[in-house]
Formats: C-alpha cells, sequence, structure tokens
C-alpha cells in the first residue's frame, strides 16, 4: 500500500508516522521545497498546477488524500481522475468556500450563524445596519488562524474592513455570543461505519488555537455533535476524518466550520486515544477496520507559536510529550506542540496549569 499527500507540513508529517507502523509507505506533494516532512518520507516538489508532476505522482500510489483544504480544486479533480482520492472532491469543493459550506448545512437543517454573502461596499453597510449586532466579514476562501476577517462593532468598523478585504469574495456572518468553542473529531469508513471521539474543547486567540482539552463529558452535547456530524459525513458519503468546529450557546450546538481533514485540536488523540486520529484516517481510506477512539485519560494539547518551549521544562513534567515540528520560527506560526496525558487529575491539573504559564511566557516573549 501506498499513500499520496498533498501537502508537506505538519499534518503530513503526523500522517507519514501514523503510516509507517501500519506499513503503508507514503510520498508527499507539495509546492514548498523544504516541508517539515522532508527528512522522512519521498517529497516531490513541484507547483499543485503542474500537471505532468501531478499525473507522475498518481502513478505511484495507490489513494492519495490532503493536509490541508486550501488546494485548487482542478489538481484534486485531476488526481481524482487518476486514483482513488479521500476525502472526495465533493467534500473538499464545499469547505474550501464557507458561504457555500453554511448553505449546505443550512439544506440539512444544521444551525449556522446568520450568514450573507457580500459583493459590495452597499450592501455590506446595508446588511450590518439590517441586523443590528455585532458581525464578522470574511474572505470566502484561504481564510485560517484568524486571517481573512474583520470584527465589526460599529458603523466606523466597515469602511476599514472593505478597505482590507474588497479584493476579495466576501461572507458577512453574524457574531454568535458563545459559552465555548468545541470541535468533534469522526472518522467514516468506506463501509459507512463511523465512529466518533470525544467532544475537544478549545480556547483561541485572536483565532488562533492555544490549547485544547479532552473529554469534555457532556453526554447530551455529545449525542447532539454526533447527529450532527453524522448527518453531514452520510450526506456527502464522506471517508476519512472530519473534524466539525461548533460554538456552545445555552446548550445548543452552532457549526462554525467544518475541516475535511485531520485537525490540529485532535493531536491530542497521538498520545490520548486508543487509536489517534491520523491512524484512523488512513484505516478508513485503506478499508481497513476503523480503530477504538475512547480516550486513555484527561488530555491536553497545548499549541507551541512561534517558537518551540523549553523541553527540560516540559519533560519532566509526568505525562508531557513533545512534538517538534522542525518548522522555522516567527510569531504566531505553529512550530510544535505538547500534549499532557495524565489519569491523576490533581497532578494533571497542577501540570496543565504550568504549561499554559510556559506558552504565556513565550507568546509574551515574541
Amino acid at each position: 500500500m501506498k499513500l499520496g499527500i498533498l501537502g508537506g507540513g505538519q499534518l503530513a508529517k503526523m500522517l507519514v508516522l501514523a503510516a509507517h507502523s501500519l506499513g503503508i509507505r507514503t510520498v508527499c506533494f507539495s509546492p514548498d521545497p523544504n516541508p517539515c516532512i522532508r527528512d522522512i518520507t519521498r517529497l516531490v516538489s513541484a507547483s499543485f498546477s503542474d500537471e505532468k508532476a501531478l499525473r507522475e505522482f498518481c502513478n505511484e500510489v495507490d489513494c492519495v488524500t490532503f493536509e490541508t483544504e486550501n488546494i485548487p480544486l482542478t489538481c484534486a479533480e485531476l488526481i481524482a481522475e487518476k486514483v482513488p482520492f479521500y476525502p472526495a472532491t465533493k467534500a473538499l469543493k464545499m469547505t474550501q468556500d464557507r458561504l457555500l459550506e453554511k448553505s449546505f448545512l443550512n439544506t440539512l437543517g444544521i444551525k449556522t450563524a446568520r450568514f450573507a454573502a457580500i459583493k459590495t461596499q452597499d450592501e455590506l453597510h446595508d446588511t450590518f445596519i439590517s441586523w443590528n449586532k455585532p458581525a464578522i466579514l470574511k474572505t470566502r476562501r484561504l481564510g485560517y488562524d484568524g486571517k481573512g476577517q474583520y470584527a465589526l462593532h460599529q458603523l466606523s468598523d466597515l469602511t476599514k474592513a472593505w478597505e482590507r478585504l474588497q479584493s476579495c469574495d466576501l461572507i458577512l456572518e453574524q457574531f454568535v455570543p458563545f459559552q465555548e468553542e468545541l470541535s468533534l473529531i469522526a472518522v467514516r469508513s468506506q463501509r459507512a461505519e463511523i465512529q466518533f471521539y470525544p467532544l475537544i474543547r478549545n480556547h483561541h486567540d485572536h483565532g488562533i488555537l492555544q490549547w485544547s482539552e479532552a473529554p469534555l463529558e457532556n453526554n447530551l452535547l455529545q449525542q447532539k455533535a454526533q447527529t450532527i456530524a453524522k448527518k453531514i459525513m452520510d450526506s456527502l458519503e464522506y471517508v476519512g476524518i472530519m473534524t466539525i468546529e461548533f460554538f456552545h450557546q445555552n446548550g445548543n450546538l452552532i457549526v462554525n466550520e467544518i475541516a475535511p481533514r485531520v485537525h490540529n485540536s485532535g493531536h491530542l488523540t497521538i498520545e490520548g486515544a486508543i487509536t489517534s486520529q491520523f491512524e484512523n484516517h488512513l484505516r478508513a481510506i485503506f478499508s481497513l477496520p476503523i480503530g477504538n477512539t475512547e480516550l486513555i485519560s484527561n488530555c491536553l494539547l497545548v499549541n507551541c507559536l512561534g517558537k518551540m518551549f523549553p523541553i527540560h521544562s516540559c519533560l519532566k513534567m509526568p505525562g508531557v510529550h513533545y512534538h517538534d515540528y522542525g518548522k522555522n520560527s516567527y510569531p504566531n506560526r505553529k512550530v510544535g506542540h505538547i500534549t499532557l496525558v495524565d489519569r491523576d487529575l490533581e497532578r494533571y491539573q497542577k501540570s496543565k496549569l504550568r504549561l499554559i504559564k510556559i506558552q504565556k511566557k513565550a507568546n509574551n516573549f515574541l
């Protein structure tokens, strides 16, 4: 078995490592000539628009997946004509565009923030006035980690937001006053078997994930989230890992975004779950039995943003695992992560506070 992966970042790296233990060979295709997977698998360094390189890539693999939805749809469609492509291109097309994604969810009866397509500055002004609520103007495509969006609280914000984002296709989303942000990671096989990981609580700052924690231990919310995920995955005939990001508002779940891939918040499953999200993605696309998604104990993920944390300070804490992606450092870039897995709740809480303190210190330094 040989897997092709579009992209060469940390998600691709973790897929490669999971594939190795299953006896699956890998090759990554990346426009970046020096990605972080460079030392652990074969790399095809070429543009996503290079059809000759893409065809040669397809000739040496059994199937293809991707680590990011921000790849040209034409690239995915070309590959899907040659070899099995997971998840399917229709899932990729829908999740690449926030307007298509939210429209799709609403057709399934799934609640999202109120939204409207914005084409002109007058439309932005009129819609914001009619809603009379705080809102967020976003690019429909390519936004991640807080990029490509502008919060609108008053009329004076509109001009700056339009000047910054007007060159892109835009969507206006009404702000959701939420209690917490959650994510559900689910896996669906080619035989339509679906398994779910426990809900994960996420903490963001300026749109960037700082840390995640599981399990949430709320059976009602877990069942609601699973019902939503199943409806989405079955509708798309989805194969592989899917992550759904939710706003939790007074017992209700409002879908924020869908990620058709393995997800940052799911890094805690590497050490914290019986089967990691990366292994289960591979199991699903190669028609292997889906692995157990139960968590072993309390789990915490802390992202290293801009710089790695001091390794000795981290590893002297029981249950801590250190992941350095081998990426160059610059502010707010995800260069690694730390996971904490500890059944001793009192010790876990102390270690959690220490890791978050280390993260804040590193962020302040930058």
